[in-house]
């Protein structure tokens, strides 16, 4: 490939070079070497719920850890796939105490007061992190999807889906199946010569805002230039991915696997819809790394269940109807999940191996049941990451749940030594 270094790879202002390291590390050659890529590449999968679970149906008996457990209540229907997940208990995010934010911090591990003088702080959540390493040879660098009402009703808190960048932004992510299928499989409309047109002049666009924002850096306070900076690392992400639109505007879009999804569903159709296009994005090599912040509020209204979102987390014992709402949307879920396996096991690779021996899912929440933060609800699935499956796994109280994380990026190939308020990789999970 021709690799000559013009202004669309490295952004001058007077003297200066801008975004040098930042280009390099993602390689601009590399985006167009998808034809040299390794047979059956890893995939990741997140899925991030909000509200919560029922504790004592949905986690397996403490005491019985191991392969020889029983499959408690919440996890019924899955026990057609028990060699192929494992349920982690014992894993806790320290800094995490809202409980209203089921998913703001689940995949990044961050202190949200970490930064003097700021009430919210966010890190890169493990998605973003193994997009980085994954996404070079896709048209997608990552695939976000997101539920498709007011993220509050679904007990999730802030973010835009369950992806945050490297300056810890929120990555906005598809709401409905309708707008997932589209963005991955729907031909362009713009003849070919239009669009290079349209990204030269939006790199040209680029280029003068660059080329202002460090004239007016002369002279700034300490406050106005991380501001400042803050917005130029927004610049570089904006240049980054229209240079990498730049590489596929020839590559036509796949045929779709699956049909167009009507619009409307919501709730548990509409779940399941969302799997349908995973597997699709997956089996189109569309992408290798998935995100799916899920809706609860409509969830429930399909299940015909009347208890509120927030209500139903505030079950107890002897608050049957809650209770009931609770264990029914478990039910659900894993009825759910399970389908997305089937059909992950059902999708074969060119050698005769399926999805699932290359995929691994990450199931669960910050948020156990009411406010409570410890022992986040983790579930792990699939055999991408070589990591232990068929397991109830009991850690020590207070593990952190970014040890899975690490366990799961550096089991899948990502290079990574840490993440978020990681100790180490999990043992236990290795296989």
């Amino acid at each position: 490939m021709n690799t000559n270094l013009s202004r669309r790879h490295f952004l001058r202002s007077g003297s200066s070079l801008i975004a040098l390291p930042f280009l390099e590390s993602l390689g601009f050659r590399r985006f167009a070497s998808a034809a040299k890529a390794t047979a059956n590449p890893k995939r990741l999968i997140f899925m991030g719920l909000g509200w919560g679970l029922t504790t004592e149906t949905w986690f397996p008996d403490p005491k019985q850890p191991g392969a020889d457990y029983e499959i408690p209540k919440g996890l019924e229907p899955l026990a057609r796939h028990k060699a192929d997940f494992t349920v982690l208990q014992g894993l806790t995010h320290r800094f995490v105490n809202a409980g209203h934010q089921g998913s703001t911090f689940w995949l990044t591990g961050a202190n949200q007061f970490a930064v003097s003088g700021k009430s919210f702080h966010n890190t890169i959540s493990a998605d973003q992190v193994a997009a980085e390493h994954f996404g070079l040879q896709t048209r997608f660098t990552s695939l976000q999807l997101d539920c498709g009402t007011y993220a509050g009703n679904s007990g999730h808190g802030p973010g835009l889906s369950l992806a945050w960048d490297a300056s810890g932004k929120p990555i906005a992510g598809h709401k409905t199946p309708v707008e997932a299928f589209h963005r991955l499989f729907s031909g362009e409309n713009t003849s070919l010569e239009k669009r290079k047109a349209l990204l030269k002049r939006r790199h040209s666009v680029l280029d003068t805002v660059l080329e202002d924002a460090h004239d007016l850096q002369r002279g700034l306070g300490k406050d106005d230039t991380a501001k400042l900076g803050e917005y130029l690392d927004g610049i570089r992400d904006i240049e980054t991915r229209l240079s990498k639109d730049e590489q596929w505007l020839e590559v036509p879009r796949p045929k779709a696997p699956i049909t167009e999804p009507k619009p409307g569903l919501a709730g548990y159709q509409e779940i399941k819809l969302m799997y349908d296009i995973m597997v699709a994005a997956l089996q189109t090599d569309s992408t290798r790394v998935l995100g799916y912040r899920q809706p609860v509020d409509t969830l429930l209204t399909s299940l015909d269940i009347k208890v509120a979102p927030h209500d139903m987390s505030h079950y107890h014992s002897t608050m049957a109807e809650k209770l009931d709402a609770s264990q029914r949307r478990d039910t659900a879920n894993s009825e759910l999940l399970a389908g997305l396996l089937d059909k992950l096991k059902a999708t074969k690779e060119t050698d005769g191996s399926c999805l699932l021996d290359h995929t691994t899912i990450a199931y669960g929440t910050n948020t156990r049941t009411e406010h409570n933060g410890d022992n986040c609800p983790t579930l792990l699935a699939g055999h991408g990451a070589g990591l232990k499956m068929g397991q109830n796994l009991v850690l020590p109280k207070g593990t952190p749940l970014c040890n899975a994380w690490l366990s799961l990026l550096k089991g899948s190939g990502v290079p990574v030594e840490r993440h978020g308020d990681s100790t180490g990789v999990l043992k236990e999970l290795l296989a």
